[in-house]
This record gives C-alpha cells, structure tokens and sequence, in this order.
C-alpha cells in the first residue's frame, strides 16, 4: 500500500489477479476501508465474481472468491460435467452473459475450452472451462484451490495439488505452503510439501501426517515435508521451481532423536529401511511413514525382511508396528514363541525315540531268552 500512494485515501479496495490468503491481508487492515476479493479470467468478466471480506481477521487460509454477480453462473463440476458436491473440489466452469465468443482464428481451442452449456435452455448458449479448481463452501461461496493442470497421478491416483496445499494451510503453524511432485531415486513418483512456518515451533513431521490423515486418503499425503525460511519467488510472485531444495527424508523432520539398533533384528530392520526409503541413518524410534514410507514401499520392505530374517512377518505387522523397536519387539516374541514350539517339539521326538529305543531293546532281550 506504502508504494502504491493510497495508504489511507482509499475507501474501497478490490483485489484479483492472485489467489488472496487471510495472512496477505494483516498489514492491509491498519489501512481502514473495505476489501472485495474477486475473481475472473480474461476469457469472461474479469470480476465475475466477488466476495466482501469480514472485518473480522482468520489465521490463515484462502480467502473466498465469493458468489458470482448478475447475469453470471459460475458451477463446480467433476470429469462427467457433474455438479461437485459441496466442499468436494472440482474444475470451475462460467456461464452467463459476460463469456466471450471464442478465441480469435483458433477455432480447436475455442471448441476445447468454450463447451455447450449443459444447464441452460437458451440456444448456443456456453460455459468456459477455466482450468481452475474450486469447491463450494457450505455457506455457498466459492473457494479457488489452485489449476487443474497441476494434477499428477501418484500410486495411480489423480492427486490433485491444490486440494493439498489448501488443508495444509488449514494447519494454524503453516504460513504458506506449495506442493510438487518429483522423481525419487527409483524412479518412482512423490509428493513433496514446502513449507514456511506461520508460527513457532514448526510441527513434527508426524503431527503433520496425523492432521492430513483426518483430512485426505493416504496416496494424497507427501512423502516429504520441507521447512523454508521463505518461498523461492519470480518477480510476478510466481513460485520458482529449480530455486526450491531437493526433498529429502530425515529423522530430524521426523521430529526424532536417534537412537542406534540394539542388537541384530533392529539393525537388520533399519537397513533395510534405509536402503528402500533412500535414507542416511534409522534409529529405533522412527516412524516408517514418517520417513517417507507408504503402502507400495512396505511390500518392498516385507520382501527384504522375509529374504533377511528367519521370522516370518505378514505385511499387517509393517502397519501395526511402525517403528523399528516396535517391528523388532514383535519380531522377537514371535521368534522367542516359534524357538519354544521347536524346543517342545525336539523334546517330544527325542523321548519319542527313546521309547522307540526301550522297546526295541526289550525284543532284543525276549528273542534272546
């Protein structure tokens, strides 16, 4: 406001042109006035529609983009063109008065993104897809998540990044957020988080993963989780991508001291963790999920362990015993239960064959005499 000259002379601001959080708007307040948040691509009206901001000031998050104004139809829809249902996000389509003709001598675009309307009677009537993903509010106004082109699939599943990054602003000690996918060391694909803290301390890793588990499926958490100072940004205040540090998987993010195997079946289980989750150093209280690890990668884990331990683990154990002193507890038990059953079993063929032995001494005896 300082270097725009109208700190204090407005009455009025409206704003549009980037997503608006709740946190953008603390050192506008001082300023006094109103402030309408609104929304619209160039392709329709560009304020289509707005949403008056309450004097009162929320912690974070997003801020609404409101309900669409007169004369136009702003609808959340799935993949089939059906309506989203509230709070379930969906690719934003506009309809009404102020949607443009078409793209100028582009007619494949203009048909791709300028579809019949499904909803209206009115002949030639249009929605344009924005691209854009929205849901509905239950007080019925719209919230903007992010661009549908940020969709990835991992695990097979469609993820889609800004449904993520919005519940993870929800979380009152994160500041801002941004999600990616990458690559790791086997080729497989992940999510890693980026996150600056909006108050101190940061959270654990694992406080973080039990507050998404409420929230999201599981193929939809990150693999890692990476504080910032700040978000590397462009000079449009774009995020840049190749400035952000490679993800990375550690105990310290997991919110863990470390503490060294004890003896061979943890030390046995930390190896293995490290070589399939691509991690420096295990200690015996970290969390295989806070890791890093998910449903695929415990097959891998289970494999190894089976190849590598003379106990026989199911892959429920993995889930039930996250930790490598839980696993190796668990393990031990069965080991120390098996190792009886055996001892048993040894003693009872061993008297077995002695009594095998007395009889067939007291036939020698008897042919004798």
């Amino acid at each position: 406001l300082r270097r725009t000259g109208v700190e204090g002379k407005a009455r009025v601001y409206v704003i549009g042109g980037e997503a608006l959080r709740w946190e953008d708007l603390k050192e506008w307040r001082p300023q006094g006035g109103r402030y309408i948040n609104e929304y619209g691509p160039t392709e329709t009206v560009v304020g289509c529609s707005v949403y008056q901001v309450p004097d009162e000031q929320r912690s974070g998050g997003s801020v609404p983009i409101g309900r669409p104004i007169a004369n136009m139809q702003l609808y959340v829809l799935d993949h089939f063109l059906h309506p989203s249902p509230v709070q379930v996000p969906g690719e934003l389509y506009i309809g009404g008065a102020g949607v443009a003709r078409g793209y100028l001598n582009r007619p494949a675009l203009t048909a791709e993104k300028f579809i019949p309307h499904p909803f209206s009677d009115e002949p030639g009537a249009r929605l344009y897809r924005t691209g854009d993903l929205a849901r509905y509010l239950p007080d019925g106004n719209l919230e903007f998540l992010g661009r549908i082109d940020h969709q990835v699939k991992i695990l097979g599943y469609r993820v889609e990044i800004g449904e993520i990054e919005a519940v993870l602003k929800e979380h009152p000690s994160i500041g801002e957020t941004f999600v990616m996918d990458y690559l790791d060391a086997s080729g497989d694909r992940r999510l890693v988080a980026y996150l600056v803290a909006g108050a101190e301390p940061a959270p654990p890793v694992s406080d973080l993963r039990r507050f998404l588990q409420e929230k999201l499926p599981d193929y939809m958490i990150p693999s890692s989780f990476m504080w910032l100072d700040a978000l590397p940004l462009s000079a449009s205040g774009k995020v840049e991508r190749r400035l952000l540090p490679a993800p990375e998987h550690s105990r310290q993010r997991a919110g863990e001291a470390y503490v060294a195997p004890h003896n061979e079946i943890e030390q046995t289980i930390a190896t293995v963790w490290q070589e399939v989750l691509q991690v420096a150093q295990v200690g015996i209280h970290d969390n295989f999920f806070d890791l890093g690890g998910d449903s695929i990668r415990v097959y891998e884990v289970h494999n190894k362990l089976r190849e590598r331990l003379s106990v026989q683990l199911s892959i429920l154990d993995l889930f039930r015993y996250p930790t490598v002193e839980a696993l190796a507890h668990h393990a031990s038990e069965d080991q120390g239960a098996e190792t009886s059953i055996r001892q048993t079993q040894d003693r009872a063929a061993k008297r077995a064959e002695a009594a095998q032995r007395r009889k067939q001494h007291t036939k020698g005896k008897t042919a004798n005499v």
